[in-house]
């Protein structure tokens, strides 16, 4: 007989974890990169829209499939589909966690070499020319990143083997305040440099101009990308959750958090950028914007006090390292889940499997910046092919299926008990929210996914 399954121990555990799940880099990296490119504060605008009109109900219908089911995310759609094809949907999200998990660890290491660097002070002194030589002699190097990968994933290996209330809820509790600490020390130091008056205008008056269709079908892709939708993890989380959780209430406060980091990410970095001289619009807010870009950013804004300069680098790497581990967490509880409840595996022998196998693609990943750069598949290195399936691929239409199996398959009377906790709560918008998921859902990911594949 298998053990009780474990539950979340609090209600502020259980947002503090899905909020984590949420918040990582694709806050505090790839919000600024769409910002950036797509002219500021007409895109944040559409992007908030996108949150609660299409990210929300998405959630919604993850968080009603996990609590509803109490199974991972592979059994959820089984037992709340039995003898029909949904299943391969739960599938779906177990591969598309363990796909994103093998290369985002790649990125994730990186930032413990950049706190290294950071720590030691080695960016002190360096030019604009000297930041793409340490990155790129760093990245194409056959073991260093390796070894930063290694310590990460058995970072969150040590939580996940703790289990759900003694690592990942306990984790939660410490990384996601420590995390608002450090972002509002680092927005406050960055609003009050000397010239960041021009990155506050950029982020806070619209030039709704700017905005066309590409722009919005961005914004939708970012939204969708940055509450971590369509990859098991939130289905997950919510299997956990206690039957007073209200679904609702706690999807809102993780919209709201997710946003609001982003935001914050915002009023970090583009008015340090703009201190030191840097042109918002450009490709100097670009794909090497952690790892080139905010190294230098940072000292030349504070170049008068370099002492500003180190602490606030620093600060800024352990930040992106909280952000990227809360979301390793998630995404490794995915697979440890499915493997401990699919297979009958022991937590910690599941969690092994998983730890190693991400290691070894990790590195594949990892190697493809150097000794494995001319290995390709349709133009694409290793770690570019892991991107760019998952992100262009398994996360739009696992979003798309998931819309679909709430709006039409599952029970409406399931989906009210759920959102009511079983009539203890009141509920309103329910038709509003079938229809969003029937048909708004549904055919806005369906642009992201056309407009990801250059086809729209």
């Amino acid at each position: 007989m298998r053990p009780m399954r474990e539950k979340f121990g609090s209600k502020l555990g259980a947002v503090l974890a899905a909020a984590g799940s949420a918040v990582g880099l694709g806050n505090i990296w790839r919000f600024p990169i769409e910002t950036g490119r797509n002219g500021g504060a007409a895109f944040i605008l559409i992007y908030i829209g996108c949150i609660f009109l299409i990210g929300l109900p998405v959630m919604l219908s993850e968080f009603v499939i996990g609590r509803s089911s109490q199974c991972n995310t592979a059994g959820a759609y089984r037992k709340l589909a039995p003898g029909t094809q949904w299943k391969w949907v739960g599938r779906l999200g177990v591969l598309t966690g363990f796909v994103i998990m093998s290369y985002y660890v790649v990125v994730a290491g990186w930032t413990i070499q950049y706190a290294w660097l950071a720590l030691t002070n080695q960016f002190a002194g360096r030019t604009a020319e000297d930041f793409p030589v340490i990155f790129n002699n760093f990245a194409t190097n056959p073991w260093q990143p390796i070894v930063c990968l290694v310590i990460f994933v058995w970072l969150t290996h040590y939580v996940i083997v703790k289990g759900v209330t003694r690592g990942i809820e306990r984790w939660s509790k410490i990384l996601m305040p420590l995390l608002f600490v450090l972002v509002f020390i680092l927005v406050v130091a960055s609003v009050c440099m000397p010239g960041a008056g021009e990155g506050l205008r950029f982020l806070l008056q619209p030039d709704f101009s700017k905005v066309n269709s590409v722009v919005a079908l961005n914004a939708m892709g970012q939204a969708f990308y940055s509450l971590s939708l369509g990859m098991g993890a939130l289905c997950t989380y919510a299997s956990y959750f206690d039957k007073q959780i209200s679904l609702s209430r706690a999807a809102m406060n993780i919209c709201l958090i997710d946003t609001l980091i982003a935001l914050m990410a915002g009023f970090i970095i583009f008015p340090a950028a703009s201190a030191a001289g840097y042109r918002l619009q450009s490709g100097d807010i670009g794909a090497s914007l952690l790892f080139i870009t905010l190294p230098n950013v940072f000292q030349q804004a504070f170049a008068a006090v370099p002492l500003l300069s180190y602490v606030f680098s620093l600060l800024f790497y352990l930040l992106i390292i909280l952000a990227a581990l809360t979301s390793t967490i998630s995404l490794h509880e995915v697979v440890t889940s499915y493997m401990t409840e699919e297979f009958g595996f022991k937590r910690s022998r599941a969690a092994l499997i998983e730890t190693v196998t991400c290691m070894l693609l990790g590195c594949l990943c990892s190697l493809s910046f150097g000794p494995l750069r001319g290995i390709k598949l349709a133009g694409l290195t290793i770690f570019d092919l892991f991107d760019w399936t998952s992100s262009n691929l398994l996360l739009p239409i696992g979003g798309m299926l998931i819309s679909l199996f709430v709006g039409w398959y599952l029970k409406r009377e399931l989906v009210r008990n759920e959102l009511t906790n079983y009539g203890t709560l009141r509920l309103r918008g329910l038709r509003v929210l079938i229809f969003i998921l029937r048909f708004v859902a549904p055919l806005a990911i369906l642009g992201i996914l056309l407009n990801q594949l250059h086809l729209f």
